[in-house]
């Protein structure tokens, strides 16, 4: 089954030459790139989030496959779910599930099932898709949404990941989908995001969860950021670098209710 695009035409160009043109300008060809084990990406319209998402993916060694990992905004499906088979459609073409490493990771996990109804409409994953067929059209990717669950079931999901591709021998890259704050002015948002920031690069998912209800910051996607810290440090990651911070004012104009982005490396 071909899961169809839900949001081209909305959260980024619905034609092939608009959308690669569109990527093309938030990327650069001439950037140094690093093997990574993962990355956290924002999942904006493109005009807001798309620049710093750009930053990252023009920064990583692309491998063959991307696990990209979003939180579930419309509730719909299985709570902790994965899909297996397929292929995910966007104006750029076809992109196929990578079967046998979706197979491993939910044959591995106790949280994760089979499902396709919470990544139908979902754009958190979709979002991403893009630029890595811009990079590498021959991409395979492994998609997974979560939604409310304790910390340590995400955990759990990280390191099911990894014991995968440990044992697999494979060589994938994990995704991990957040935008940050969420409608605050722009100097509140850019100050409770720098706490959640300083968390991730620690790569210290409990501090995350902790300054998180402290601060009361709006990160949708830490979930899949849990899940991201906890499978990196399984394949021994140990340094994180923030590529790029911005909001959505730094587009619009408007700093008096914005949203944040982050974009993140996490290498070995």
């Amino acid at each position: 089954m071909t899961r169809q695009a839900a949001v081209a035409g909305q959260f980024y160009p619905g034609r092939p030459g608009e959308l690669r043109d569109m990527i093309g300008e938030m990327t650069d060809p001439s950037a140094a790139r690093k093997e990574v084990v993962g990355v956290v990406s924002p999942h904006a319209g493109f005009i807001y989030s798309g620049p710093v998402a750009g930053a990252v993916f023009s920064r990583i060694k692309f491998t063959n496959t991307f696990i990209i990992i979003g939180p579930n905004h419309r509730g719909l499906g299985k709570p902790l779910s994965i899909t297996t088979g397929g292929s995910w459609s966007t104006p750029l073409g076809e992109v196929p599930i990578d079967s046998g490493l979706a197979k491993g990771i939910l044959a591995a996990s106790e949280g994760l099932e089979e499902d396709t109804l919470a990544h139908r409409y979902e754009h958190s994953l979709e979002v991403q898709v893009p630029f890595l067929q811009y990079f590498k059209p021959d991409v395979k990717l492994v998609p997974i949404v979560l939604a409310q669950a304790a910390p340590q079931v995400y955990r759990g999901i990280g390191r099911s990941i990894a014991d995968t591709l440990k044992s697999r021998k494979e060589a994938a890259v994990i995704v991990a989908s957040s935008d940050m704050t969420h409608y605050e002015p722009h100097e509140s948002a850019k100050a409770k995001d720098k706490k959640a920031i300083e968390a991730i690069l620690s790569l210290d998912a409990d501090e995350l969860v902790r300054r998180i209800g402290k601060y009361d910051i709006s990160m949708c996607g830490y979930a899949p950021v849990i899940s991201l810290i906890a499978a990196a440090l399984e394949m021994g990651a140990h340094k994180a670098e923030l590529v790029k911070y911005q909001t959505s004012g730094d587009t619009s104009g408007d700093y008096s209710s914005v949203v944040g982005y982050a974009g993140i490396i996490i290498g070995r």
